[in-house]
């Protein structure tokens, strides 16, 4: 067990916006949402960049478990994880079997099998955009595997926490929060409901790879009328 590899990254050994408590974030490589806000424009490539096996990671992880203690544990986020669920399925196997908690912060696009949910304490779902036509313009891709993803943590039971970009001119209403929460409603085990601000200071990163940035004349989120809107969640 453990042989199965992974295309990595990164790792923040400790991470503390990942999840509950001290966070082992593992970052895998390679995304198949091209989204309008992407910080991360890096990890789209599959590329080959730092390739480990899962007992390889663990090692790692394991290292670490005096800091992260029970209160915290490990996060597969990325790039997208689901698109190495195998990968990520392996590594949260091990890290059950020695008692660590453990996270996946996915944006719900990929493979995700009944082993993989069964080893996964808590879902981080970052949820795009819940207008089909939207979510397509937002990300490139359509919104069936989102609703896949999501229908297989409910028949699961995995504890969910949601997420969404704020960004300027574009959800940043009242309507959008509430459309949000009304969602949510619907959902079991939701235990929290986070609205992140847009930020842009990826700019750099897209000249530097030669990308075009689409949202260049877009300024960040104020983060107090953020607050604000994510108050009309409680």
């Amino acid at each position: 067990m453990g042989g199965i590899k992974g295309n990595i990254a990164s790792f923040e050994t400790m991470g503390l916006v990942d999840g509950p408590g001290v966070r082992f974030v593992v970052f895998l490589q390679g995304c198949p949402l091209r989204c309008t806000y992407c910080h991360n424009p890096e990890m789209w490539t599959f590329d080959e960049k730092k390739v480990m096996t899962a007992n390889a990671v663990f090692e790692k992880i394991k290292k670490y478990k005096p800091y992260f203690k029970k209160d915290g544990g490990v996060t597969v986020s990325g790039g997208e994880p689901l698109a190495q669920g195998k990968f990520v399925s392996e590594l949260f196997k091990l890290c059950k079997a020695d008692g660590i908690h453990t996270c996946l912060d996915t944006s719900g696009f990929g493979e995700a099998s009944d082993e993989l949910l069964e080893n996964v304490d808590l879902v981080i779902l970052d949820v795009k955009e819940l207008d089909e036509k939207k979510y397509q313009s937002l990300t490139g891709q359509k919104i069936d595997k989102f609703h896949e993803f999501l229908k297989k943590c409910q028949e699961s039971g995995v504890k969910l926490w949601l997420r969404q970009v704020i960004l300027p001119n574009y959800n940043d209403t009242e309507e959008n929060v509430l459309k949000l929460k009304a969602f949510a409603e619907k959902l079991k085990n939701v235990e929290k409901i986070e609205l992140l601000p847009y930020h842009d200071m990826a700019k750099k990163k897209y000249k530097e790879l030669g990308l075009e940035y689409r949202l260049k004349d877009v300024s960040a989120m104020d983060k107090k009328k953020c607050k604000n809107l994510e108050s009309l969640l409680k």
